[in-house]
């Protein structure tokens, strides 16, 4: 019901039945039902390609641990670790190349440690290069191109960008803004659909055809529309427009996601001022600057982040995104390796924690697996909503074509007390998510003109 265009094939040739009352629903529903039903057939399609690719990257977390595995582990777990400035030595001896941008030290006994290296010839400039270190032996286990604030490696970091924008670029992000945009509306219409229908009509068993499909797509878009109310906000949060628009909203009402001030007191030229090997013999150290940061609680997994410039600080930040989240950070003095700012997550505003909370549900990782596995089904009930409203909009055609589609002028038994707030709430909407604004204008505008055009033939035609 929720995402599938026909959930229009509601409203097939049937018995006839009682007429219901016309109270607001029944005025609606029409409406209602034309929306969802052009709705779906329209944008079924990017939810289809939204559906799929999210399929692929809720599974593309496991499937990275098992492809990457070598890099990830190390061979076997020594009783102490070197200096992570000694790991550090050791990646840059293998790599010299670029500049270190941060290191993830080893979370965990069997894991590698990943020391960052940007402006690498040949790596995409918004990526890095992670090199590998086993933390006991110092050995390079191995570099992959990085990409984002999750760690992804090469094959999560495809099945992302094929996810997000196509492989397309900033332009190919609007297929999924557009896909983000609708989701709730046609699964909102879907249960609008579903539940001002008679109840013996809803039922699944003993029933085959084009009621059997209806009642399976309507059954399935009932229980899994919250989690399309779900991914369609999250996936908002994050996108060009209504993303843009979001943004502004918090940060007038300052929300925004608060930073640790990286400025440096003093003047520290000389100290700190580029990432490379020789970082750790300079000023503080990465040692020391890590030891600081442990003194403050900041427990793995944490990433540091060199000083930009010679007035920068070090910046070491909690990274663990699955629940409960470690998202604190403070900022060190290269030179004497003493805190000098201090962000505790849970000092964040209410909704800079819940767009984090809500990003990191929505890509998977706030519950790991079984976040993972819930995201998947899903997306497989989108994509067998969006196969369902398809076969009943065939159905509905007796199986020879595709059914006709819902007759215009719905919008006219609504009762204005109804009809006008409505269209100025949707005006409303319309302007801060415009991805459902634009096309729902020019739905309207290109449905008017057909009509017009449709009722001067039928005036010719009666004048013959």
């Amino acid at each position: 019901m929720s995402t599938a265009p026909t959930t229009t094939t509601d409203e097939a040739p049937g018995p006839a039945a009682p007429a219901p009352a016309r109270g607001s629903w029944a005025t609606l529903r029409p409406l209602v039902l034309r929306l969802h039903f052009y709705a779906g057939v329209f944008v079924a399609p990017f939810l289809l390609i939204a559906a799929v690719t999210g399929f692929l990257y809720a599974g593309a977390f496991q499937a990275e641990r098992i492809v990457y595995r070598d890099e990830m582990t190390v061979a076997a777990v020594g009783d102490s670790r070197l200096p992570i400035s000694q790991q550090v030595d050791a990646a840059r001896k293998a790599h010299p190349e670029g500049t270190v941008s941060a290191v993830r030290p080893s979370p965990e006994a069997d894991a590698t440690t990943r020391v960052m290296l940007s402006g690498v010839k040949g790596v995409d400039p918004n990526h890095t290069l992670a090199v590998f270190v086993d933390p006991y032996t110092g050995t390079v286990r191995g570099a992959l191109e990085q990409y984002g604030s999750t760690g992804a490696l090469p094959l999560r970091t495809w099945i992302d960008e094929f996810h997000r924008d196509l492989h397309l670029g900033e332009n190919g992000r609007l297929y999924s803004e557009f896909a983000a945009s609708w989701l709730w509306v046609i699964a909102g219409g879907g249960i609008v659909l579903w539940f001002t229908r008679r109840r013996a009509l809803r039922k699944v068993r003993g029933t085959s055809g084009r009621r059997r499909t209806l009642g399976l797509h309507g059954s399935v878009g009932v229980w899994a529309a919250a989690g399309f109310f779900f991914l369609s906000a999250t996936g908002l949060t994050w996108s060009t427009y209504a993303g843009a628009n979001i943004d502004e909203l918090r940060t007038s009402l300052n929300q925004s996601t608060p930073s640790v001030s990286s400025s440096a007191a003093g003047d520290h030229s000389g100290h700190g001022a580029s990432a490379s090997a020789g970082d750790a013999e300079h000023g503080a150290g990465l040692d020391k600057v890590l030891a600081a940061a442990r003194a403050e609680g900041l427990g793995d997994p944490v990433e540091i982040v060199p000083p930009a410039d010679a007035s920068s600080t070090y910046v070491v930040r909690q990274v663990q995104r699955s629940w409960p989240e470690k998202q604190d950070s403070v900022a060190v003095d290269p030179t004497t390796g003493e805190v000098t700012d201090t962000l505790r997550f849970a000092d964040y505003p209410l909704l800079a924690k819940l767009t984090r909370w809500g990003i990191d549900l929505h890509t998977g990782v706030l519950f790991g697996l079984v976040n993972q596995v819930a995201l998947m089904i899903l997306a497989l009930s989108l994509v067998l909503l969006i196969v369902w409203g398809y076969r009943m909009w065939w159905q509905r055609g007796r199986g020879s074509a595709f059914g006709r589609p819902i007759p215009r002028g719905a919008w006219q038994q609504v009762p204005p007390q109804i009809l006008v707030p409505g269209v100025v709430a949707v005006a409303v909407l319309g302007y801060f998510v415009p991805l459902l604004g634009i096309p729902l204008a020019g739905f309207i505008v290109a449905d008017v003109i057909l009509g017009e055009i449709a009722h001067r033939k039928g005036k010719k035609t009666a004048a013959v």
